[in-house]
């Protein structure tokens, strides 16, 4: 019998995912499919997208921060003029991103082990899609305010249902959907493709803005689309 799986390039959340709680829901569509997938995951994640990069860079000489969700540590050597930890839920990443000489942390974004209003600066790329439901999502917003200093700069950048340059195409009725994730065959290893279903909550335009603002904690400086994601630049009040 072949051990193939195979879905659709797009599959919608059924009625029966749906009935699962939060808490079991991301644990079986996120946190257990990255640990699964992290290290093919970390090979094809390499080059920093060029907003992150720039605003980075952008920083004062010594700032101190840190990347929520920081995957393999990609964005931890951008700017060696600051200093940056990263945190992620995968202990595979956090393993990854630590053998490259990183200071990374395994942790719950909606509860990170930092007091308040320590860092100087916060990014948090590619996570907040991940939570499937909005009184997470602005859970997790919070946190990322909560430990930053007052007059500080957070970025925030999440998957945008308005797929431009992507091959990805999205029923605009359909925000809650599966993202494969695809492990090629090995003939050498005898392995044949595996394919993991992620959950992503696909943002339209202004909704990631009207969760920033409804946290009442920071005013957006900047709001823009950029290779099928939204993103915000928010100063903390």
């Amino acid at each position: 019998m072949s051990g193939k799986k195979s879905i659709p390039t797009q599959a919608f959340l059924s009625e029966n995912t749906k009935s699962l709680n939060p808490i079991t829901e991301e644990q079986q569509y996120v946190h257990d499919v990255y640990e699964q997938i992290a290290h093919h995951f970390s090979s094809t994640r390499y080059k920093p997208w060029p907003v992150v990069e720039e605003f980075l860079k952008e920083l004062e000489i010594g700032s101190i921060g840190i990347d929520v969700g920081c995957g393999n540590g990609k964005y931890l050597d951008v700017n060696r003029n600051i200093y940056i930890i990263g945190a992620d839920r995968s202990s595979n990443l956090i393993e990854i991103s630590s053998s490259r000489g990183f200071e990374s942390l395994i942790c719950d974004a909606l509860n990170l082990p930092y007091r308040n209003e320590c860092f100087d600066f916060v990014i948090s790329i590619a996570v907040i899609h991940h939570f499937t439901t909005p009184e997470r999502r602005i859970a997790a917003i919070k946190e990322l305010f909560r430990i930053t200093k007052p007059g500080s700069k957070v970025l925030i950048y999440v998957w945008a249902m308005e797929q431009t340059e992507s091959r990805r195409k999205f029923d605009e009725n359909y925000q809650d959907v599966f993202v494969p994730w695809v492990i090629p065959a090995d003939k050498n290893e005898k392995r044949e493709e595996i394919i993991y279903k992620r959950y992503y909550h696909l943002f339209k335009k202004g909704e990631l803005d009207e969760l920033v603002l409804s946290t009442g904690l920071a005013k957006i400086i900047k709001s823009d689309y950029n290779k099928d994601n939204w993103y915000v630049v928010a100063i903390k009040k």
